[in-house]
């Protein structure tokens, strides 16, 4: 598998979104369970006329799919492929204030780029999830530049997250990803209770400059179109309430791109040990 990864890598990217079609497609067809999922969710968010399922797992496959070149290409080749962007002002103004910085970047189009597209520039810490397989570990931490680093998921992760900010640097978190139990409360997300990390709002909630970014992915293997948004939310409510603004936010920038968030992934699930939602 690692062999067909980095051989992967060395493919134009307009051919890895070809292959990514056609693992979404093959995906859905075998997949009961994401097919479930995708359906759910839609309805859920009131999407289920507006965004067509099939287009949803072909984008997750392509997401899959455009991995091997993320983390194996030249960091300056990747981000050559960003053809247009969007808000930018607003990180500019961000660095202006001489802050910490801290991305929302949700599971929406191609989450990766963004980071690092920033880190060309500036230092950026980026909170990741060690992949199961550990052979993609170096694979992982091979395609990042001298700006960006990583932080795990535990205690550590967070503590260099937390001096990165004191440091008024920026850093990067997937804010819809499902806590451990512990981790998390429980807030609508789609008008639906969802176990929503906590992380998030403590960090943002420090004298920091909240910004959503994310990249929409192009027909064709055109590139990538980043957009910057400002968090207006006022996070000054209790975990509960700040974790629901949280929420509403990514809700908006996901209206703007619908066909392009992962609603193959089991946002509402139970973690394991945690309480039912209300």
């Amino acid at each position: 598998m690692e062999l067909l990864f980095r051989l992967l890598g060395y493919l134009p990217l307009r051919v890895l979104h070809a292959f990514g079609t056609a693992l979404g497609v093959v995906a859905y067809v075998l997949s009961e369970r994401s097919r479930r999922y995708i359906r759910q969710n839609l309805a859920i968010a009131g999407l289920a006329q507006q965004v067509s399922p099939w287009r949803v797992m072909i984008e997750a496959g392509r997401t899959m799919m455009e991995l091997p070149w993320l983390w194996l290409r030249p960091q300056q080749e990747i981000v050559a492929k960003v053809v247009t962007v969007s808000g930018w002002h607003h990180v500019d103004n961000a660095l202006e204030r001489k802050k910490g910085i801290v991305f929302f970047t949700p599971h929406l189009g191609c989450f990766e780029i963004t980071a690092q597209y920033y880190a060309v520039k500036e230092p950026l810490t980026v909170m990741y999830r060690r992949p199961k397989q550990d052979w993609l570990m170096p694979l992982l931490e091979k395609g990042r530049g001298a700006n960006f680093r990583l932080a795990t998921a535990d205690i550590s992760g967070v503590r260099a997250l937390m001096r990165t900010l004191r440091a008024r640097e920026a850093i990067g978190i997937l804010p819809d990803q499902v806590p451990g139990n512990g981790e998390g409360v429980w807030a609508p997300f789609f008008g639906k209770p969802a176990y929503t990390m906590t992380l998030a709002a403590r960090l943002a909630a420090s004298d920091t400059t909240v910004l959503l970014i994310y990249a929409e992915r192009l027909p064709r293997g055109a590139g990538f179109h980043i957009k910057v948004r400002p968090f207006t939310e006022l996070l000054t409510g209790t975990l509960q309430e700040n974790a629901a603004a949280i929420n509403r936010a990514i809700e908006t920038l996901v209206r703007e791109c619908p066909q392009q968030y992962a609603w193959n992934y089991n946002r509402y699930k139970v973690p394991a040990g945690a309480e039912p939602p209300p």
